[in-house]
């Protein structure tokens, strides 16, 4: 009895979260086309620190932009390499771009957070957009984000651009970022609310009106962190603007990190602002090994068990049976049920995001390294060791930057 309970509750768990991803994936939509004689007043934001190797094809991409009325600025933050010799050149082409310098970075200030500040400040266009260098967006992305912005009558939208994934802990870790979000995320309230508890957005691109930027305080109002993606959106909506976001993987691409040191050093860089925190970990943790990991556990063992009994019954002519014929073949279908509910997400976004097979044939392995970067962050934290990231080091308790 107490076994077919939890066959029940794992079958419960793996069904709630592929039910709401498969809700969500119809409600997260692409920005529709605009006219071709519309025309948006944006400033686009750059902050770079060692980013040689991006700005160039960075500027290039946003400069194609159409439908615009554009000014684009980047903010060098102190970097040691080509990245203001790259701006300079190219703004010395086009008037639209601007380079601006880094002046140091003040106390208790993030360097993200500290460059988008900067940056805003020295914008003048009604909308402002905030724009990671290794972002590669379409020329139609910036007009049709903006008029999704108008339609939806938000004061935020934000963008998750295609991941291009080379090596093995790239594709296994990062296409999680889809799952996490429309598997858990109550999209519907999101945007019928303004609870700050609904947030979500992607800092790689962040549209905002100038207005709610400003009024709420922006980058200002989070200036020891590092997750601006998750947490500006939080601040908008404490300040009673509504948010939303929108699948741009056909208008925008991004290469997030270069290896898979990268790859675990960045997301541990952000998550104690998401699920590394000591009051969320551990029920957080039980949440994703549950619904995620336990049914291909469970499913496997009760695989291995019939082999074995197979084995001792045809190999070794044991009259070995099980004793219950009907309840283990309810418990098998059981756990092929959570199994199924388990990766059926996973499968849908490797078709709608163009995402890598291998990610979502290793999920509950993905789901473990998750957990496990998690934990990490948080040892770190609660032992005071820094986290370094684009050559500064910063304080793991608050994210507050201490030395470079």
């Amino acid at each position: 009895m107490l076994l077919s309970a939890f066959f029940w509750s794992v079958v419960f768990c793996a069904v709630l979260p592929a039910a709401l991803f498969c809700i969500n994936l119809r409600r997260f939509r692409a920005p529709a086309p605009v006219e071709a004689d519309g025309s948006f007043a944006i400033s686009v934001l750059i902050p770079a620190r060692n980013e040689e190797a991006n700005i160039g094809e960075a500027l290039r991409c946003v400069l194609a932009s159409r439908n615009t009325d554009l000014e684009v600025l980047v903010l060098d933050d102190d970097s040691g390499d080509r990245t203001a010799e790259i701006v300079q050149s190219i703004a010395a082409s086009d008037p639209r771009v601007q380079l601006l310098q880094g002046s140091g970075l003040p106390a208790g200030w993030n360097g993200k957070q500290h460059a988008c500040w900067r940056l805003a400040q020295a914008s003048s266009k009604d909308l402002l957009v905030f724009l990671d260098a290794d972002v590669r967006i379409h020329p139609d992305l910036l007009a049709r984000m903006a008029n999704f912005r108008a339609l939806t009558r938000t004061g935020l939208v934000s963008g998750f651009p295609r991941l291009i994934t080379l090596t093995w802990l790239e594709k296994i870790l990062l296409p999680l970022i889809h799952f996490v979000l429309l598997a858990f995320l109550p999209m519907r309230a999101m945007r019928q609310h303004t609870w700050p508890s609904a947030a979500a957005g992607c800092g790689q691109f962040l549209l905002i009106e100038r207005g709610a930027y400003f009024t709420s305080g922006g980058h200002n109002a989070i200036r020891e962190t590092m997750h601006d993606g998750l947490l500006l959106p939080r601040v908008l909506r404490r300040n009673g603007y509504r948010t939303d976001i929108a699948d741009i993987t056909e208008l925008a691409s991004v290469r997030m990190y270069d290896s898979a040191a990268q790859v675990w050093q960045g997301l541990a860089k952000n998550a104690t602002e998401g699920i590394a925190t000591p009051g969320k970990i551990v029920p957080l943790s039980l949440l994703l090994f549950s619904r995620q990991v336990i049914p291909a556990l469970v499913f496997l063992t009760l695989l291995l068990e019939c082999l074995l009994l197979w084995v001792l019954r045809e190999t070794l002519g044991l009259g070995v049976y099980l004793a219950q014929p009907r309840t283990a073949s309810l418990l098998f279908a059981l756990a092929v049920t959570a199994l199924i509910a388990s990766y059926l997400p996973r499968f849908l976004a490797t078709l709608r995001f163009r995402q890598p097979m291998i990610s979502a044939v290793l999920h509950p392995v993905g789901i473990s390294l998750l957990l496990c970067v998690q934990w990490y962050a948080l040892a770190r934290k609660l032992t005071g060791k820094p986290v370094g990231w684009r050559q500064r080091v910063y304080s793991s308790g608050d994210g507050t930057e201490i030395g470079s």
